[in-house]
């Protein structure tokens, strides 16, 4: 059995292997949670990109139907 080094041996008993597993599996559910995080935020900043080249598309196409209509109206 193992020793807590305190000369006393540390029991293995099922309540205390059951929270063992427990923390465990905890742990391995935060970690699980953190990688989808990451994840999503890789999603959000690909998405945000695409929506400032959409604005930036809907202003490009605005401000050349302004130049067109000045354009248009020089003798």
């Amino acid at each position: 059995m193992p020793d807590d080094g305190r000369g006393a041996e540390r029991f293995l008993c099922a309540p205390g292997l059951k929270l063992e597993a427990h923390e465990r599996l905890a742990a391995l559910q935060f970690k699980q949670i953190g990688e989808a995080i990451v994840k999503l935020e890789l999603v959000i900043e690909r998405l945000e990109k695409r929506l400032w080249i959409t604005v930036y598309g809907v202003a490009a196409a605005i401000l050349t139907d302004a130049v067109y209509s000045i354009i248009g109206q020089l003798p």
